[in-house]
């Protein structure tokens, strides 16, 4: 499965499989870090100042690292299982940092199935290079009816200087 169609479709509880996997792709751009600041809160200067960045240990701006976990929350969403999806629970462990325009990918892969149509899965990040971002694994309540929907229109989101 893939995240490049205009509609979602679920992947009940009854059709999952031990190994099935599924990915999902995004690339984080400036205006995407602004703006999940904005959202979030999250100001620290590691994410927004390039001078204070330049001194930490990344020497760079990076993203915030839940940027990534909200990707992984996105793949199971709306790509596995898919829309009706309940999430329960999510580790993650941060190998490296994620830099502006890293290109990542969520890998999922069902681990195991469980009682009351709980599924657990490995969640894999990877960047661009092949290089492992984040690691974990994730507890859904996956649905029990099959359904097929017209991905929404969003409305255009714009920031001040960065249209």
């Amino acid at each position: 499965m893939s995240d490049t169609l205009d509609t979602l479709e679920n992947i009940t509880y009854d059709e999952l499989n031990q190994g099935d996997t599924a990915t999902f792709t995004r690339s984080l751009t400036e205006k995407e870090l602004v703006l999940f600041a904005a959202v979030s809160g999250d100001y620290n200067p590691v994410h927004l100042d390039q001078d204070y960045a330049a001194g930490s240990m990344f020497g760079e701006r990076i993203a915030h690292g839940m940027w990534s976990g909200s990707l992984i929350s996105a793949a199971l969403a709306t790509v596995m299982p898919g829309p009706g999806t309940v999430y329960l629970e999510q580790s993650l462990a941060f190998k490296r940092p994620v830099k502006l325009d890293d290109t990542l990918t969520v890998n999922l892969t069902v681990l195991s199935k469980e009682p009351k149509n709980r599924v657990i899965f490995q969640c894999d990040v990877i960047n661009q290079n092949n290089q492992k971002v984040v690691t974990g694994e994730a507890k859904v309540i996956a649905p029990s009816e099959k359904v097929k929907l017209y991905k929404p229109t969003l409305p255009k989101i714009s920031i001040d200087g960065y249209d």
